[in-house]
């Protein structure tokens, strides 16, 4: 890597890692302990500049800082300390970790560090900057527009969003070395300076989001959704940090097909739901996904949105809005004797399901519950109260955590029974239709659940 210092070290020469090197870790001592020689060997093997210090000794503090200015490349001050100095009971003692001092040790621990006082330095702060992206966000953005009927995927519509937001110079994609999948090369091929290829590591991928949107920027973050579980702890952090910052995962469910089931997302929307003030969104058609994707860019908080990999067809004039936490009634009237909800592939499984039930004389409404979270809940309470508490919900995903789970929270506060068909058990590889109807949540399926509990 030395040689090739130019093109990646330089744009980091100002970056000072410092290292505690205290031995000690949770459950003993630490691989290396304190081998000083090693980690700075180890930092040295990537090129960079490592000094090595007593971590206690302030003057050598100041000393490695004053060092650093100047050096053409990162520079880790690593600093052997003792944990727990200043208190000899526990000074280089294991089992300490995260544990509170008992109130005679605390006291001791005081008056060791020099007793009760109020000392306060002020430090010289660094100018403010003005944050990358603040000033940059006035472009016009024209969204995508579709034909009713014709057949797209939401995974397109969503890449054909984000190409329309890069008017925006604020707007900046990242990909996790599926672009031509996620379809996220289109806006790598119009706006490549703000198009980065994490490749394969999610984790950095989320990560690198967080840090971006921190100077202004509104990231947008995409890989298959399967793969999004590899940076959960990244997501959930992102949460905690209060970022905001967008997510789109691909290639849901069993409806992906041959991929099979490592490549199938049928955990992501439990993922994603379970994280504290995130939006969950789930697009049937390519207008609810590219206005969905148009309002995720200013949305605060952890924003998910899961697309479909197979074409569908249109169901929506251009101009309907999509709000989040809404829903669409798709089809019904005042008389409805079933509810069918869905999004995704299964609420054109649904409508197809409407249409048979329709040839036997059994009237059903069919919803849109493209918001999973937040949901729409008076919708799903009209829609049951309409039916008798005849409800249905079809969701390409597992069973637990998911669309299903989401209905029933509304459903239980009123009493109202949940018929619910999702995937549970483990899929295989093969045609998508087959898979479908292997999980019970094909057409044909719905509609006989719908006769068994309408007893028709």
């Amino acid at each position: 890597m030395g040689g090739d210092r130019q093109g990646w070290l330089l744009p980091l020469r100002n970056l000072t890692a410092i290292v505690d090197v205290n031995r000690l870790g949770q459950r003993g001592p630490t691989e290396l302990e304190w081998d000083m020689d090693a980690y700075r060997r180890r930092f040295e093997a990537f090129d960079w500049n490592a000094i090595v210090i007593d971590g206690h000794d302030l003057c050598a503090v100041d000393e490695a800082l004053r060092q650093v200015r100047g050096i053409d490349r990162p520079t880790a001050i690593l600093a052997r300390t003792i944990k727990g100095k200043g208190l000899p009971q526990v000074e280089n003692e294991a089992n300490w970790h995260g544990k509170a001092l008992p109130p005679d040790l605390a006291e001791k621990a005081v008056a060791e560090l020099g007793g009760l006082r109020d000392i306060r330095v002020t430090s010289p702060r660094p100018e403010l900057g003005t944050p990358a992206g603040a000033t940059t966000a006035g472009g016009q953005v024209t969204l995508p527009t579709y034909d009713k009927g014709d057949k797209v995927a939401t995974r397109k519509a969503f890449g054909d969003a984000l190409l329309a937001l890069g008017a925006r110079t604020d707007v900046v994609v990242l990909d996790a070395e599926v672009s031509n999948s996620t379809h996220t090369d289109e806006f790598g091929k119009a706006y490549p300076d703000r198009f980065f290829e994490m490749f394969i590591a999610e984790q950095q991928m989320v990560a690198a989001a967080v840090g971006m949107q921190v100077r202004g920027y509104r990231p947008f973050a995409a890989t298959f959704a399967a793969f999004f579980t590899r940076a959960h702890d990244f997501i959930r952090m992102a949460a905690i940090s209060q970022a905001d910052i967008s997510l789109a995962g691909s290639h849901v469910g069993v409806e992906i097909g041959p991929d099979g089931p490592s490549q199938m997302g049928l955990e992501d929307m439990s993922m994603m739901r379970s994280v504290l003030g995130s939006t969950v969104l789930y697009p049937s058609d390519a207008v609810s996904c590219a206005a969905l994707v148009g309002q995720m860019v200013d949305r605060d908080g952890v924003n998910y949105i899961r697309t479909t990999r197979g074409s569908y067809p249109v169901l929506y004039d251009s101009d309907e809005s999509f709000p989040i936490g809404g829903s669409k009634q798709v089809r019904g009237s005042d008389n409805d004797d079933v509810a069918l909800f869905g999004a995704g592939v299964t609420l054109h499984n649904c409508l197809a399901a409407a249409d048979m039930l329709a040839d036997a004389g059994i009237r059903a409404r069919v919803i849109d519950l493209y918001s999973v979270k937040p949901i729409d809940g008076p919708a799903i309470l009209e829609a049951a109260r309409v039916t008798g508490g005849r409800v249905i919900v079809a969701e390409d995903h597992y069973a637990e955590g998911g669309l299903g789970e989401a209905v029933m929270a509304v459903c239980a506060e009123e009493g109202i029974r949940v018929t619910h068909l999702a995937v549970r058990t483990l899929p295989a590889s093969g045609d998508p239709n087959e898979l479908l109807k292997a999980a019970g949540i094909d057409a044909l399926t719905i509609a006989e659940t719908a006769r068994s509990i309408t007893g028709r």
